[in-house]
């Protein structure tokens, strides 16, 4: 209708602030109504976000709206049927199969992994002064990131199971509270943009937080950092600097 994107920036996190607080402004030339509408539709609150069935119903929707229609093709069964006659092996039949892909993680989604912007954590009692969880983003196809995530937990003493997307890792020896056991999966943020989550399942707190800061020595080339961040070793030092 306008001709351009409601929310649009060149930096990935501001643009997901605006979508976060439906910052966006509609052209002069819209109608009250229609401005309504679009308000309704953009809500981040999918508590209070108007629905299909609200928004067909909705007066400046109607106007001019007419259902689509759908031709019913005719099957002729017995042409379906001689494709199973013509072979009654099973192994000779072709079954497409669907490529497994990543879960997408969508903005919302995205914000709430952030202290600044998660409000559930000023209501959550901490527990731990150590996270039982962390996230990394990377520019890597996502099968070349488990992969090399595989390949730096073996030597560390871990067994490692896959499945789609997501990866077990545990522990070889008894830590303090058990065996440690990592999940890990990866989300799509955008087709070249994953985040990596890391959450102990099992074992203690601080040995997850070691395996970590160990595990990251063999992935930097996996780890990706904006431009201009400062990387974490480099933070300490930077911090202690005088």
């Amino acid at each position: 209708m306008a001709g351009y994107l409601p929310f649009e920036d060149s930096n990935l996190m501001a643009l997901y602030k605006k979508i976060y607080k439906a910052d966006f402004s509609c052209p002069s030339w819209f109608s009250t109504s229609a401005k309504k509408l679009i308000k309704k539709i953009l809500d981040p609150n999918p508590n209070s976000r108007i629905t299909i069935a609200e928004v067909i119903n909705n007066e400046w929707f109607k106007k001019g709206y007419q259902p689509p229609r759908f031709e019913t093709a005719e099957v002729n069964l017995d042409d379906i049927n001689s494709i199973f006659n013509e072979s009654g092996d099973p192994a000779q039949l072709v079954v497409e199969r669907r490529e497994e892909r990543p879960a997408v993680m969508n903005a919302f989604e995205l914000i709430s992994t952030s202290q600044g912007l998660n409000l559930g954590t000023l209501f959550e009692k901490q527990t731990d002064s150590v996270k039982r969880e962390t996230r990394f983003a990377s520019r890597l196809p996502a099968n070349e990131i488990l992969s090399k995530i595989e390949a730096a937990a073996g030597p560390m003493g871990f067994n490692v199971q896959k499945r789609n997307y997501k990866l077990k890792l545990q522990g070889e020896n008894p830590g303090r509270k058990g065996q440690l056991a990592i999940a890990t999966e990866v989300f799509e943020v955008t087709p070249s943009l994953y985040m990596v989550e890391l959450r102990k399942s099992n074992g203690d707190t601080l040995e997850f937080h070691k395996f970590y800061h160990s595990i990251s020595n063999g992935l930097k080339d996996v780890m990706w950092k904006p431009e201009g961040s400062i990387a974490e070793g480099d933070e300490t030092r930077h911090r202690r600097s005088p």
